[in-house]
């Protein structure tokens, strides 16, 4: 089936129950409440941005998109591009247009006017919808991209170079388009992460996101009483594929505009949400203010919050040791997956195996796993080669991009390029991106390693390590690292702390400074490595 019939299925039984949230704890509603206002009426807070809609509202608006992108030449295989930040018009345009049998292409809101062209010429995209924080940047380039394509705008005060997607499906019918769909069909191509270079296509059928609802859903058990708090934004499978556990149920979702730990947790209490999906530096930053008093759990209403999982990126063991000293009840996860295997899920750790910290887990719902050396064949138990994923989630290819999808298909099988062991129990263990493997003098070291280690450090808050190119061992270990605020810490503290590791693992170099990550919370290890690769070389040199 495809997932559009899950919108419809959801509508006829709980059409009148509230399906999606929108809040925004820093945009005030109508009238901004000053201190002293706010002092005289403690302790209830001041009001905030929040919207809602109902399943009916829901499909109402997706059948009136899909019904204005048919009239306007759209039809099955096309492809409409969604430009926007997380917002309540987000899903309902996404689904309006799976509706009419066109391809979904969401796109990264950090995109420069460059990449955004980039995305739209190389995917093929017809129509491209954009929010007002991106009008400067597709007006850069509107001269380029709208002569065969439809630009559509959602907001107030509508830019001349586009038309105004509220005035224009206001107008057109609120009853389904009824487009022939199969689970074969192509539904939607996502962008991989560009960490080596321009982001790549990634194409999906329509059995490959319902999959991946089924996944969610089987690994949580979400229900149709189930809050799920959305976070990340809505453009990655993240973010939106852990939705689709809600949406499979009917359940409600609450989307959260900041990541500020006041903010989750007021989220939390307020729209009384039962589960959470983080990012490890949003729940470090919570664990820090809970740590400093900056927050304190009494001031809200958590019971019902039953489970708080991570992914996106290795989960340090000690920082799910520290969650449970302040939340001893939950139930924890964590999830593997790429977008080219339709998001989370494929690999997952499971809530009954919190005693496996530090793994990924085991092969999800509907996957297999094997792990594999360089020529393709499994390595023995213990081994590190390169995770393998197979099932019904893995993507069809990346479009317009033959010879890529040759080097990471086969057989069926998607080649990850994460390196991986198995322990004995059969639980995997991520040990680093093949690219980011560090060869030092003939050393593989595994950077992952070696941030897992330092962030049991107590000065650290968080840590990256790359490899800097150095003459006589090839590369070396270099770590940038930010420390929790108010802390002094310097090079030779962390260079005393890491001789618990081998000699060859410790970093050579000690950086102080952000570590930057990506929207989705990978640490952007290419931009590090150009941002002190070269500085490095330059005092290599005159050590000389």
């Amino acid at each position: 089936m495809p997932i559009t019939d899950i919108l419809e299925k959801n509508c006829r039984l709980y059409g009148e129950d509230v399906c999606l949230v929108e809040i925004n704890p820093e945009m005030p509603e109508t009238r901004r409440v000053t201190w002293k206002e706010y002092e005289l009426i403690e302790p209830v807070r001041a009001s905030y941005y929040r919207r809602e809609i109902t399943w009916n509202v829901f499909n109402e608006k997706s059948n009136r998109f899909a019904n204005l992108l048919l009239e306007r030449g759209i039809k099955k295989g096309d492809k409409v591009a969604i430009l926007l930040m997380n917002c309540l018009e987000w899903l309902p345009i996404y689904f309006g247009i799976l509706k009419t049998g066109a391809l979904a292409v969401p796109l990264n809101f950090r995109y420069s006017a460059e990449e955004i062209q980039y995305c739209v010429e190389l995917a093929e995209v017809d129509v491209l919808v954009f929010g007002p924080e991106f009008i400067g940047r597709v007006e850069e380039i509107a001269d380029n991209i709208s002569k065969h394509r439809l630009l559509y705008y959602v907001g107030d005060g509508c830019p001349g170079f586009a038309e105004d997607y509220t005035m224009h499906s206001a107008n057109c019918s609120s009853q389904s388009p009824r487009i022939d769909i199969n689970d074969d069909d192509y539904a939607a191509i996502y962008f991989s992460s560009g960490t080596t270079g321009f982001p790549k296509a990634i194409l999906h059928t329509h059995e490959a996101l319902v999959h991946s609802a089924k996944v969610e859903q089987n690994h949580h058990g979400q229900t149709k009483d189930d809050v799920f708090l959305c976070i990340p934004p809505l453009y990655h499978t993240g973010a939106k594929m852990h939705w689709f556990g809600s949406f499979l149920t009917g359940g409600k979702a609450v989307l959260l505009k900041g990541t500020n730990p006041e903010f989750i947790l007021r989220a939390v209490s307020e729209e009384k949400c039962s589960i959470v999906w983080l990012l490890v530096p949003w729940a470090q930053d919570l664990l820090l203010a809970l740590d400093n008093g900056d927050v304190k759990l009494e001031m809200y209403q958590l019971e019902q919050w039953r489970l708080m999982h991570i992914g996106a990126q290795p989960v340090p063991p000690s920082l799910i040791k520290h969650w449970k000293e302040y939340f001893p009840h939950h139930q924890y996860d964590t999830n593997y997956g790429l977008s080219e295997s339709i998001g989370p899920g494929c690999v997952h750790l499971g809530v009954e195996n919190i005693h496996k910290v530090g793994a990924i887990g085991k092969a999800g719902f509907g996957w297999q796993t094997k792990i594999i050396d360089e020529g393709g064949n499994p390595v023995k138990q213990g081994e590190t080669g390169e995770l393998a994923v197979k099932g019904p989630g893995v993507m069809v290819e990346y479009f317009n991009d033959k010879k890529a999808t040759e080097e990471v298909l086969h057989d069926g099988w998607l080649y990850t390029g994460d390196m991986a062991m198995e322990d004995e129990d059969g639980f995997i263990f991520l040990v680093d991106r093949k690219k980011d493997v560090i060869i030092s003098g003939g050393e593989n070291i595994y950077p992952v390693q070696i941030e897992d280690f330092l962030r049991t450090n107590e000065a650290v808050l968080d840590v990256a390590v790359i490899g800097l190119p150095d003459e006589r061992l090839g590369e070396i270990a270099a770590a940038i690292i930010s420390l929790k605020p108010g802390v002094i810490c310097m090079e030779e503290d962390i260079s005393q702390f890491c001789k618990k590791l081998p000699r060859y693992k410790r970093p050579r170099k000690v950086i102080f400074a952000d570590v930057p990550r990506n929207a989705t919370g990978k640490i952007e290890k290419p931009r590090l490595r150009e941002m002190y690769g070269a500085a490095h070389l330059v005092e290599e040199q005159n050590r000389r």
